[in-house]
């Protein structure tokens, strides 16, 4: 198995975490795995983007031209990335903030609307694990138990409370895609 893996958003999105989850997930799971942030120098409301890796063997490089699954948060992303997802491969679109269809015909688009389920849920802030929650519900790359494992070991006790919302955004994001 190779999964190559683009997030892309806002400074502030969770676009980071988002691809961090999915390598820790996927290392915990026993995979190799490789995670490589992209961000502007004003991070907050400026670009960033990730590149993540998962396989069953050693991975060659961190870095993703051409990849299986995409993630774009917001209409720059969208328009920078839409031609990376490879021939097969899937799209992900946060339609919250994208209001741009996807004209290729060779890959899979699902349109999430994750800021408003993330407002659903009262708290905006997890619309990157709404969008986590239909990335693996779609490609099963890790699971989502794993995700969330991963999550509390980066929380902490500190900030343990969090998780509950965020087990609740990965079920809205995954039931989103059904």
């Amino acid at each position: 198995m190779l999964t190559q893996i683009i997030s892309a958003g806002f400074g502030g999105q969770g676009v980071l975490l988002l691809g961090q989850l999915i390598a820790y997930a996927g290392l915990k799971e026993g995979y190799d795995v490789s995670w490589l942030p992209s961000y502007g120098p004003e991070m907050r409301g400026g670009t960033a983007n990730c590149s993540v890796v998962v396989s069953d063997e050693e991975v060659g490089s961190p870095v993703v031209t051409q990849a299986d699954i995409v993630v774009v948060m917001n209409r720059p992303s969208f328009e920078k990335y839409e031609k990376n997802v490879a021939k097969g491969g899937k799209l992900f679109v946060n339609s919250s903030l994208i209001d741009l269809k996807s004209t290729r015909d060779d890959i899979e688009v699902y349109y999430v609307p994750v800021n408003k389920l993330a407002d659903d849920l009262g708290n905006g802030r997890v619309a990157n694990m709404v969008m986590l929650g239909a990335v693996l519900e779609k490609t099963h790359v890790v699971s989502p138990v794993t995700a969330i494992d991963c999550l509390r070991a980066s929380f902490g006790e500190r900030k343990a409370n969090l998780i509950p919302i965020n087990e609740r955004a990965l079920e809205a994001g995954a039931e989103a895609v059904r």
